[in-house]
């Protein structure tokens, strides 16, 4: 071999290098759902409900191939990979040692058999064997990672299921605490119960017990235990440590001794040397989000102690700085600043995940932008996010939903139309289903600069996406179209989408619950005909009122009689004050007086209005008579 080779550095590829260096090549389709979707066109979501409903369901079928793959290892015996790829065989989920032994116990504990764990446990100790002090603390931590409950199968999809209804719950101000989402520590389980016959103690165990109740709940337990561990002159891990400091809220009222016991535990890995991570901060920063007005003060402090130490802060880190300083009550000027400097601070950078807590930070951050009204600050925020790889951290369908949502609300409110539609056809729908109100901001900002003639358009998306059932949504459309008078043309257009909205409340579709007409709507569609010339139909439609029980308006009234004296239809004039009487409407002499001035009509029909003028007369004087009786 030359020489020269011997001191050229080796060069390492990453195994997904050139599927990578593909996949840069190729830009997102806007008019494409989400790749997810691409192997099955007829599960092509159209909203939010079903993205997250065909999501998820795909996620189970294969967690649910998964687990009888790996259940039923003997049925997929035939590997056709060459060369081997281990990854794509079975696993193993069934135990292969037999007896009762210390190692059968380590399998299960590495299968993850909760019950099955302690009860190997309970055998070995009554038969006399003394289980090891590693393999004792190995059964403790699966006890306490799952709350002595036995872990959720490969094929049941909880997880997710999880923290989305915990997500919204949080919302609505229904969760409390940690134990009303994640289960319970109960008293004397398995975990207390072992640990308590545990012969000898090191500090694993105790961390392990210390996280297992902070996750469950158990906080004044935990920091019981914790000084129980000081006690036997044991030093704590870093994650015990963040787990204390997440805790911290929960055991003290007031802020400032909330503050004195973060100090404490600080100060207690001072005197330990427990180097401090990310999550330490993130904890403690969490922890500030409750402490109230004493938060700011200490916030900052908490982010310089970071740099001072060269940890570089996550997502997780700005979310809480923006929970800790943004307050509704705060001065705006303020808000935008603080934001400003947060965007200043992560603009440029690719972040990986190094705490859960950073799926929220674009969503919240995106509220904060949104209360403020900066669109500018919004932009610069969505660059952060299309910048590598940070489009991760949008979370889950609900939070990504959550995000578009605000994103999109803004923009409506703050940006020109033009602006307006160019990002509604980049979101819409490979990123992006608009729920009701989302439609409702795109229809108002048509009506701010002028725009109707897409509401036809838009009409059609929303029966697309699937809020054509949303009777407020349907009947904004409605109004927007048949507020004012328009060019010709616009009102054929506008004619044809209020027959296809008829056509909607007609529809009785299973799993649907179906439009109920409303005087509103009926006029709306009514005056839409009848402003296109489309006679026949127009008046299907004053008949429609008879047929629902609903009164038409003295606009709709006005309209028709407008439309006959274009047409110069007497018979149409006098059927409608016919009409009019038969609805009992207060404005049926009006009417009907009009039509004897507008209209050249023969003695006949004259005489029936003069009928229809004195019945309405009178009917108006009685229960004007009546109304004063009762005053």
């Amino acid at each position: 071999m030359p020489a020269f080779w011997s001191n050229k550095p080796e060069i390492f590829w990453d195994k997904t290098a050139v599927l990578q260096a593909l996949a840069s090549t190729v830009k997102r389709d806007p008019t494409a759902s989400h790749y997810m979707f691409q192997d099955d066109p007829y599960l092509i979501p159209k909203t939010t409900a079903e993205f997250r409903l065909f999501s998820l369901s795909k996620e189970s079928g294969c967690n649910a191939a998964r687990y009888i793959f790996n259940t039923y290892p003997k049925f997929f015996e035939t590997d056709y990979a060459e060369p081997h790829i281990p990854c794509l065989m079975p696993e193993t989920l069934e135990p292969q040692t037999e007896g009762v032994n210390e190692a059968a116990l380590k399998e299960l504990i590495q299968l993850r058999r909760v019950q099955a764990s302690v009860d190997m446990f309970d055998r070995l100790l009554q038969a006399g064997t003394t289980v090891t002090l590693e393999t004792s603390n190995y059964l403790l931590d699966l006890l306490c990672f799952y709350g002595d409950r036995e872990p959720p199968r490969d094929d049941q999809l909880e997880e997710p299921e999880q923290e989305v209804v915990e997500h919204q719950k949080r919302r609505m101000g229904q969760l409390r605490r940690a134990s009303d989402f994640v289960g319970v520590w109960r008293q004397n389980n398995n975990a207390e119960r072992i640990f308590n016959l545990m012969t000898e103690r090191n500090a694993p165990s105790f961390c392990a017990m210390i996280r297992g109740m902070v996750k469950y709940g158990a906080y004044a337990k935990a920091f019981n235990m914790y000084t129980e561990l000081q006690n036997n002159r044991l030093t704590a891990d870093v994650h015990t440590f963040n787990a204390l400091i997440s805790a911290t809220p929960e055991v003290k009222e007031k802020y400032n001794e909330k503050w004195a016991l973060i100090t404490d535990l600080l100060e207690h890995m001072v005197e330990q040397k427990v180097q401090p991570n990310l999550l330490t901060f993130n904890a403690i920063l969490k922890s500030l989000r409750r402490c109230g007005a004493l938060g700011k003060t200490y916030a900052l402090q908490t982010l310089c102690e970071m740099k001072a130490l060269n940890i570089e802060p996550s997502f997780a880190t700005f979310d809480h700085l923006l929970g800790i300083f943004y307050k509704a009550a705060s001065s705006a000027r303020g808000q935008t600043e603080i934001l400003s400097e947060v965007l200043d601070e992560i603009e440029g950078k690719h972040f990986v995940l190094q705490d859960p807590n950073d799926v929220h930070f674009f969503a919240d951050a995106m509220r904060v932008c949104l209360d403020l009204k900066d669109v500018e600050l919004a932009y610069r925020l969505h660059r952060i996010l299309e910048t590598g790889d940070n489009w991760k951290f949008a979370g889950n369908p609900y939070q990504q939903s959550t995000y578009y949502g605000r994103f999109f609300n803004l923009l409506c409110m703050m940006e020109q139309i033009d602006v307006v539609l160019k990002w509604y056809r980049e979101l819409v729908p490979s990123l992006y289903f608009p729920n009701s109100q989302g439609m409702r901001d795109l229809l108002q900002s048509l009506d701010m600069d002028n725009r109707l003639d897409l509401v036809p358009q838009i009409w059609k998306d929303i029966k697309q996406i699937g809020h054509s059932n949303k009777p407020d949504l349907v009947e904004e459309v409605l109004m927007l179209m048949a507020r004012d008078l328009q060019t010709p043309e616009l009102q054929g257009s506008f004619a044809d989408c209020a027959l296809d909205i008829k056509s909607v409340y007609e529809t009785r579709e299973k799993r649907r619950v179906p439009l109920e007409w409303t005087s509103s709507a009926l006029g709306n569609i009514a005056i839409l005909v009848s402003r296109a010339g489309r006679t026949e139909e127009a008046w299907k439609m004053l008949e429609l009122f008879k047929k629902s029980n609903r009164v038409p308006s003295n606009q709709v009234m006005n309209e028709f009689l407008d439309s006959a004296k274009q047409s110069n239809n007497k018979a149409h004039a006098v059927h409608l004050v016919k009409m009019a009487a038969g609805f009992a409407l207060p404005a049926t002499a009006k009417l009907a007086r009009r039509v004897m001035t507008e209209f050249e009509l023969s003695e006949e029909q004259k005489k029936t209005l003069v009928d229809l003028d004195v019945q309405s007369s009178d009917s108006s004087d009685s229960d004007d008579d009546s109304d004063q009786e009762q005053k």
